[in-house]
């Protein structure tokens, strides 16, 4: 296994550390008679125990030796898999170099375990690469990427030739991308300032436009931005504001499951992570997909003056904002910024220059170019969201009075109308149920 790793070429980057490079290191000793088999077997077992905390983590089954492979391939960013996801198959020299590292992979997909096995009186090897796992749910593990790659595995395992091998990867990466920004949908930002910078949040919501029952112009307008964004046309920052429960958040989580699959991807960011913007933007701003910077419950105090950050990122610094990249941000508050009586112009002030000082306030909100409003709901609207919302609930039985009367008291007790206080009614009234029966 050492002399395949040792010619590597286009994946030499690939981590000393890394499970295969350990265990390529291993077979090197055992075939050189260098440790004992008992250190042997302890060093195999230790990475077969994190080859087994990376399938749990991405809910890996059967080969996961060919998975853990496909995950390296997917995972690994080099110039020539960056290059890839852009265009898919190279030509010309660099091609000559990839097929020699695929030659190595489909050798080590191949590779022989038995040896070793009987040498150490081990097993573990065998075992992995008829594994059977035990059945999760979709959120103990990242689905996103597990359906990937080991599709990717199944494809690898049924090639014939090195060339379709080159193929099916070269393939891959066009129509899924490469390493983290490529598999997952969505990030958070990472406080530490050792760590990565962007973390995968690896189980998001699965919610759809559909899902947001009304507001129909607004969702129209979200869309009509996005989608322009998305083809590569001129779009703008959105701002949705408004009143709280009414669906902004939800309408953003909906985008991003809309137009994942044609090369979306989000970034959500907190206030106190706003000095970071330009890191965030200097880590994406090459990559072959369109990234919405997602900012929820946006909004600032008159002490707080992390607007200045985004501020200058949304427009106004020397290096302007790359064209994959826009700012989706929701708020309470229309001008995001805490106003006050002294705000206004025909108050007493200690600042010379209050009318600036307003501007300056009112700027950030204005370098949103869409400003969508999503406002409650009148009665008959709550009762049409409730109506929609309990005929998705083969549960709930009540005929139409008794469910708005229901509806009307929940309402008077949990702060009024709105989609998200419609939404926990029935979820109230949908456990209710299910516990009386």
């Amino acid at each position: 296994m050492y002399r395949l790793t040792s010619q590597l070429i286009i994946y030499r980057n690939i981590d000393p550390n890394s499970i295969l490079m350990q265990l390529s290191d291993i077979f090197r000793r055992w075939e050189h008679d260098e440790s004992s088999p008992e250190t042997l077997t302890a060093d195999i077992l230790t990475q077969i125990h994190r080859l087994l905390d990376l399938a749990t983590k991405y809910g890996f089954n059967d080969n996961l030796w060919h998975n853990y492979l496909a995950f390296l391939l997917a995972t690994t960013e080099t110039p020539f898999t960056l290059v890839s996801e852009k265009v898919g198959v190279l030509d010309g020299s660099v091609n000559q170099f990839a097929q020699n590292d695929f030659a190595i992979f489909k050798q080590l997909f191949d590779f022989d375990f038995s040896k070793i096995e009987g040498d150490l009186n081990i097993t573990c090897f065998t075992t992995i690469t008829h594994y059977q796992a035990v059945v999760k749910q979709e959120r103990l593990y990242n689905q996103s990427v597990s359906e990937k790659v080991q599709a990717l595995s199944h494809q690898i395992e049924a090639t014939k030739t090195v060339g379709d091998m080159t193929q099916v990867v070269a393939e891959f990466y066009r129509a899924y991308g490469v390493g983290k920004l490529g598999l997952n949908k969505a990030f958070r930002v990472n406080d530490d300032e050792e760590g990565e910078l962007l973390i995968p949040i690896t189980n998001t919501s699965g919610v759809v436009l559909d899902d947001l029952i009304g507001y129909d112009i607004q969702k129209h307008e979200l869309v009509e931005n996005t989608e322009a964004f998305i083809s590569g046309k001129p779009a703008n920052n959105v701002l949705l504001y408004g009143d709280a429960g009414t669906g902004k958040s939800t309408s953003i989580k909906a985008i991003l499951n809309q137009y994942y699959d044609a090369g979306l991807r989000m970034i959500e960011i907190y206030k106190h992570q706003f000095k970071k913007l330009s890191q965030i933007i200097a880590a994406v701003k090459n990559r072959n997909y369109r990234f919405i910077i997602y900012m929820d419950d946006l909004s600032f105090e008159e002490f707080e003056t992390e607007y200045k950050y985004l501020k200058a990122v949304i427009e106004g610094g020397l290096e302007p904002r790359p064209d994959n990249v826009l700012i989706y941000a929701t708020s309470n508050r229309r001008h995001l910024i805490r106003e006050t009586w002294s705000d206004r112009a025909d108050q007493d002030s200690e600042d010379i220059h209050r009318n600036d000082t307003v501007q300056e306030k009112l700027s950030l909100a204005n370098r949103f170019g869409v400003r969508i409003g999503y406002f409650k709901p009148s009665q008959k609207e709550y009762q049409a969201i409730v109506e929609a919302l309990a005929a998705r609930c083969p549960g709930i039985t009540l005929d139409r009075d008794e469910l708005l009367s229901q509806a009307r008291v929940w309402e008077m007790q949990h702060g009024g109308f709105s989609g998200r206080t419609a939404q926990q009614f029935i979820d109230h009234l949908a456990g209710t149920l299910t516990k009386t029966e």
